[in-house]
């Protein structure tokens, strides 16, 4: 058999395309457009009812989950959310419950637990099955900022002076400096299936930030169509999130552009071409 290339970054320098950030509020029309995409999350296999964990972006409530929550359900998955309400930024108190949440949950379902986080969720996400690895199957970060530059984060500047008002007067650079976080920065990557969707046009985090490097027997890139408040509520983004989960335990590959949702996906992303680690700005 071949070996496979390295998993790679998107090459992609800087901050969002200005007309991407501009445009954002087009996630309102994609949250509209969900109910066309039925045919396609109808195709999107079932589960077997392992439990899966929700949890939010920055500024976000559960209730933003609610189309992943009430999709996975009708797949048969055992779905939870995170319990701590708005996530308001990277807060200790919540880095330390995410953990206690996933072995909860593993203890009382006898069953490893799949991540799914959306935008700052996913690197909660990350954080927590750092700290409960036995416990977890699977995580999928949708437009997560997973990885981080020396330079630090580059979303655009409002995105920043928001966080530093909410979160920290420092902004997320404050939180990444701290010990827990010291393996994103030096980029080891967990020995946990993962699966990072990003999209070119997401507004809000770059396609370098929402990418990985990795092992290509574990981890993945994949790309999705779509705004970044607007990921939690694509059609194709559900279906692919189903098709990731649904993956017999111990037996994970790599995404396959196939059936329905490869013809979606082919009229909507056009395939990029390989990058390689030296390209990573």
């Amino acid at each position: 058999m071949p070996s496979r290339r390295p998993v790679v970054r998107h090459a992609h320098v800087g901050a969002p395309h200005a007309l991407t950030s501009i445009l954002e509020a087009r996630g309102l029309l994609e949250m509209a457009m969900l109910p066309a995409s039925f045919p396609l999350l109808m195709a999107a296999p079932a589960g077997d009812g392992h439990p899966v964990l929700l949890v939010p972006g920055f500024m976000a409530s559960e209730a933003s989950l609610i189309a992943l929550k009430v999709f996975l359900q009708s797949k048969g998955y055992d779905v939870h959310h995170w319990g701590l309400g708005r996530n308001v930024g990277f807060r200790s108190k919540h880095a330390n419950a995410l953990p206690q949440k996933i072995r909860y949950l593993h203890h009382i379902t006898g069953k490893k637990v799949s991540l799914v986080g959306w935008s700052l969720g996913g690197v909660f996400s990350l954080y927590g099955a750092q700290n409960a690895l036995e416990c977890v199957r699977s995580i999928i970060t949708l437009g997560s900022p997973v990885s981080v530059d020396a330079s630090g984060s580059q979303s655009p500047n409002a995105v920043k002076a928001l966080y530093r008002l909410v979160s920290h007067r420092l902004g997320a650079t404050a939180h990444m400096m701290q010990p827990r976080a010291k393996a994103m920065r030096e980029r080891r990557r967990l020995a946990v299936p993962t699966s990072c969707l990003y999209s070119l046009s997401d507004g809000v985090v770059p396609p370098q930030e929402a990418t990985i490097d990795g092992d290509p027997a574990l981890h993945e890139n994949i790309q999705v169509p779509g705004s970044h408040i607007g990921l939690g509520f694509n059609g194709i983004v559900l279906a692919i999130v189903a098709d990731r989960l649904a993956q017999p335990e111990g037996h994970w590959s790599p995404f396959v552009t196939k059936g329905l949702l490869g013809r979606a996906l082919n009229m909507t992303v056009r395939p990029k071409p390989a990058v390689t680690p030296h390209a990573i700005a």
